[in-house]
């Protein structure tokens, strides 16, 4: 019986099909074209499904995977290690003790200030995919040898660096290692190694009047518009670099800039005011236009650092009104869970502005996995800088600091994410 039209067969359809030259030149060549470029392709026809603006943390574009300085090894391919869980650990944390670590300051002693409580001294970053390397201090300073590293941002940058210095002194003898500070510059050196590891204070990495690295604390804050070569000439020279601002542009929704040459307390119209994101953006863009003329990146590494939450306002995680990270010894476990204080508009700034750079910067992605830890901030264990009040004493949490993090802690995380990418990318 004579089949329909309909039901022709497969095979019958194929010997039906007369290619032509130029159709199959044509799909060769796209079939060339997808094995060469194929994730800048899947990036390409993605990026429209990328575009939800709420998405917090940012997608940002597979770069051509090549090997950058410094790596020896290599991450599982599609493993994000910034992805995870918090697991409990009690064989391989804290990494180290405290009282051990003699550089750290007395606003993140948090158990020499009193608190009672070490649980949040012993949560391993656990990501899905794959595992992290374990921190290697001894493989950190040979690659340092001869070498400069620095963090150039806020205190929260100052935070790693202390974390990363307490990670590595102990397998330095005591008689071989220093610290001194310079103004802005805070210097740790290795002496044997002839290597350095510094931080420099620069809230905005553009010049600013909260430049001072004691008194700082001041509420009108105004950047200089184009002037990171006032900081940038203390940075080169430097191997590796690790920027993050962000804290200090949380102001209201507009920051001043100034124009032009003139000094900070210049008459108004010197001033422009623009969107607290057009300015952020501004800053990264000369960041990176900074590292683009100033560093060989063949031979050098450069790190930027995602924003560092608060945990300000327990309403977020479901607490009562009026409270915030102080007496809190437990995380957050939802996974979705993303703080108020941390602003999506800015991350979307950041997504796009390296989205669209060449320069080979390291996104260390930070934020989602510190979301959940309300334990680990320094609250009311600390030193306080001036008396506190009874009104204050009456009520701990109006004078908890819900910015900073003690160490050890979470910032000896974000050291060890920093590790696995510089080694293993």
């Amino acid at each position: 019986m004579k089949q329909p039209h309909s039901s022709i067969s497969y095979s019958s359809f194929l010997r039906k099909i007369r290619f032509s030259p130029f159709l199959f030149t044509f799909l060769l060549f796209l079939v060339l074209f997808s094995l060469l470029y194929g994730e800048d392709v899947t990036h390409f026809f993605a990026q429209e499904g990328q575009q939800n603006l709420d998405q917090p943390i940012p997608r940002l574009a597979k770069k051509k995977r090549e090997k950058l300085p410094f790596a020896i090894g290599g991450i599982e391919r599609d493993c994000d290690v910034f992805s995870g869980r918090w697991v409990w650990d009690e064989l391989a944390r804290p990494l180290y003790e405290e009282s051990d670590c003699p550089y750290i300051q007395p606003q993140l002693t948090c158990q020499e200030r009193g608190r009672p409580d070490k649980d949040y001294q012993y949560w391993r970053w656990q990501p899905y995919g794959c595992s992290l390397p374990s921190f290697n201090a001894t493989l950190m300073l040979e690659t340092l040898r001869g070498k400069r590293m620095m963090f150039v941002g806020d205190s929260l940058n100052r935070g790693q660096f202390t974390s990363l210095i307490c990670l590595l002194h102990s397998v330095i003898p005591k008689h071989a290692k220093s610290m001194e500070t310079f103004d802005s510059l805070t210097v740790f050196t290795a002496k044997d190694y002839n290597a350095t590891i510094e931080f420099y204070w620069a809230p905005f990495l553009l010049e600013s009047n909260s430049d001072n690295a004691i008194v700082h604390r001041i509420s009108d804050r105004i950047v200089r518009e184009g002037s990171i070569d006032k900081h940038g000439r203390f940075w080169k020279e430097v191997d590796i670099l690790v920027f993050n601002t962000y804290l200090w542009w949380m102001t209201g929704l507009k920051m001043k800039i100034l124009q032009g040459q003139g000094s900070f307390t210049d008459e108004v119209e010197n001033i422009v005011e623009l969107s607290t994101e057009d300015a952020y953006g501004m800053a990264i863009k000369d960041m990176l236009q900074w590292v683009q003329h100033n560093m060989d990146t063949k031979k050098t590494r450069v790190f930027f650092t995602s924003m560092s939450p608060s945990h300000q306002k327990s309403i977020d995680w479901g607490g009562e009104p009026g409270g915030n990270c102080y007496n809190e010894t437990t995380m957050i476990k939802d996974p979705t869970y993303w703080g108020s204080d941390c602003r999506k508009s800015i991350m979307r700034v950041l997504r796009e502005v390296l989205d669209e750079t060449e320069v080979p910067i390291t996104f260390l992605n930070i934020t989602q996995l510190s979301n959940y830890r309300k334990d680990a901030h320094t609250s009311i264990y600390k030193k306080q800088w001036n008396p506190l009040t009874p009104e204050q004493l009456a009520n701990p949490a109006s004078y908890a600091d819900c910015v900073h993090w003690c160490l050890p802690g979470l910032q000896d995380t974000w050291n060890e994410l920093l590790f696995a990418k510089l080694f293993y990318q």
